[in-house]
């Protein structure tokens, strides 16, 4: 068995592999090939008195690799002093993040390999954004407005940049060092133009493709900015306004992103950027929560990748139309697919940590 860690998996997954790995997956969905089962998050209270624990999970399967994906956070919603609303996590203290992959076999249930997520993590939703500029965005599409400048901005771009080419980035984030040092480093990395911008609506202006890879509990953007022609890409549920909902002609989910269950109190979907939240806590402390959304993108009804990929569905059928991809629905599938890619080549390479196998297994019946 395998521990495999961020520096590995950087050293083995490139975002072309992490694309086609999961486009693989996808496509087996439809005739039983893969599985998943979509995001689902506890929340328990915490030891801060304006924070919440969460624990979240997904799972999925495919091509004999089963893996399970497991995070464990303390979670805050800060507003700063401009309004900006975020969601902030960490675990143990900020700064240190927890998050877990279990991959096993399930061709004889052998426990195969843990993950660090970060890397793949950021990996998997940038490829998975690429996917949707690579089936909804114009041919031609070149200018990319990135709204956002953390990790998840500089993976969506590599995805990006390997689907299309690009010729023109303008980054804009509310703080113009990290929009400033996303700019230099990017440019540099994928060998593209990239300028920071003084706005969101100076980023999209003219824009091909829009992508939006925040924490914000807000709308990234005005419905209004929208022009024809464009494609626009999310990572979280709140970036994206339900008028610019409406003002999307074609619209595409990558897959279910959570779990459909009887909602009540203690189970309800559209808490923070959970897609279903299971609930503990009494009265007072559930008030540590952000309110729910009132329209959660999480449930709207749309297409899915699988009803475009086997033509259920027409994707873009004219330059003029606005593309939407909504990038989460497969998470589970997504660590499975390019989990087992990571896992597959570090045993190829000889790289990653062995740890004994039977430190696993048991002679009790569970």
């Amino acid at each position: 068995m395998l521990l495999i860690d961020n520096e590995t998996v950087a050293a083995l997954l490139d975002m072309p592999s992490c694309i086609e790995a999961q486009e693989a997956a996808f496509r087996q969905i439809p005739d039983g090939g893969a599985a998943f089962r979509g995001r689902i998050d506890m929340y328990a209270p915490c030891e801060r008195p304006d924070g919440y624990y969460r624990w979240g999970t997904m799972e999925g399967y495919n091509d004999g690799i089963l893996a399970i994906r497991m995070k464990s956070d303390v979670m805050t919603w800060p507003r700063d002093e401009r309004g900006r609303w975020t969601e902030d996590k960490y675990c143990v203290e900020p700064g240190t993040y927890c998050g877990l992959i279990f991959l096993w076999s399930a061709l004889n249930g052998e426990p195969l390999a843990i993950v660090n997520d970060g890397v793949l993590q950021h990996m998997r939703v940038g490829g998975g954004a690429g996917i949707g500029v690579r089936h909804l965005s114009r041919p031609e599409s070149s200018v990319v407005a990135m709204l956002g400048s953390g990790g998840m901005a500089r993976t969506y771009l590599e995805a990006i940049c390997a689907v299309r080419e690009v010729s023109e980035v303008r980054v804009y984030s509310p703080t113009r060092a990290n929009r400033e040092r996303y700019a230099v480093e990017m440019a540099e990395r994928l060998s593209v133009p990239v300028e920071p911008a003084d706005g969101a609506q100076a980023a999209m202006a003219g824009a091909d493709i829009v992508a939006s890879a925040t924490d914000s509990m807000q709308p990234t953007f005005d419905a209004v900015w929208l022009e024809p022609g464009m494609h626009v890409t999310n990572l979280g549920p709140d970036e994206v306004s339900p008028a610019a909902l409406d003002r999307f002609d074609v619209k595409i989910r990558q897959g279910v992103p959570g779990i459909r269950m009887p909602e009540s109190e203690r189970m309800q979907p559209g808490i923070g950027h959970s897609p279903m939240a299971v609930l503990a806590g009494t009265e007072d402390e559930l008030k540590r929560l952000p309110p729910r959304r009132e329209r959660d993108i999480y449930l709207e009804e749309f297409p899915t990748y699988c009803d475009l990929a086997t033509g259920q569905v027409p994707g873009r059928t004219s330059a003029e139309q606005i593309t939407f991809y909504q990038n989460t629905g497969f998470q589970g599938l997504q660590f499975s697919s390019v989990g087992g890619l990571v896992y597959r080549r570090a045993r190829e390479a000889g790289l990653g940590r062995e740890i004994p196998t039977g430190w696993f297994l048991q002679d009790i019946r569970d």
